[in-house]
């Protein structure tokens, strides 16, 4: 529980799964979620981050603009380790502090805090949360959605894949979980259900 009382609840699963969908639903139904994507990215125009990844990779990684091309960075990262996680270092403070503020302006009748982080279990942000939640998607699904909606390979989605936990540790970790095999109407009513007997156990 956080200093307001409210549960924290972390959202999980493969890359593609449906977790901002989910995360969405959340928010829809009066928690504040705080979006960690969406925050690295805000961060990435940063003046301090830009000098940074500058002296780190130089002016290859920005774009005709002066932005940070995300995809040149992730280029650059999920083919090396430590690049990432010299990356995470520099982004998952700041991420924090950003979540922590959102979090503390939760206005009145809030009654939960979502984190919708990519990386929650690999970063211990799971630590922070009463309860997981794992969006648990068929891999068939999540390719063609990548595939479809991001233009990512086959290779680039293991590329990936292969820095996180393996699903079946990440299900394992988890309180509920949601199967996103249906439409919208079934997650819908499997959110509700779990939000549920989260804050009026």
């Amino acid at each position: 529980m956080t200093r307001q009382g409210l549960p924290v609840i972390g959202i999980t699963g493969g890359i593609g799964s449906g977790k901002s969908r989910v995360a969405a639903m959340f928010r829809e139904l009066g928690c504040v979620v705080s979006d960690a994507d969406a925050v690295a990215k805000a961060m990435l125009d940063e003046d301090s981050v830009r000098a940074t990844i500058a002296g780190w990779w130089g002016d290859e990684v920005f774009d005709e603009t002066g932005h940070v091309d995300r995809a040149k960075v992730a280029d650059r990262v999920f083919a090396n380790p430590e690049e990432l996680q010299r990356l995470e270092s520099l982004l998952h403070p700041m991420v924090e502090r950003m979540r922590n503020a959102e979090f503390d302006a939760a206005p009145e009748g809030t009654i939960a805090l979502v984190i919708d982080a990519p990386l929650l279990l690999e970063a211990g942000l799971d630590e922070q949360c009463d309860v997981v939640v794992f969006v648990d998607t068929p891999a068939e699904v999540r390719q063609r959605r990548l595939m479809e909606n991001r233009g990512w390979a086959a290779e680039e989605i293991g590329r990936r894949e292969a820095q996180q936990m393996p699903l079946d540790s990440k299900r394992s970790r988890a309180h509920h979980v949601l199967k996103n095999h249906g439409g919208i109407d079934d997650l819908q009513s499997q959110v509700e259900r779990i939000l549920e007997t989260i804050v009026r156990p």
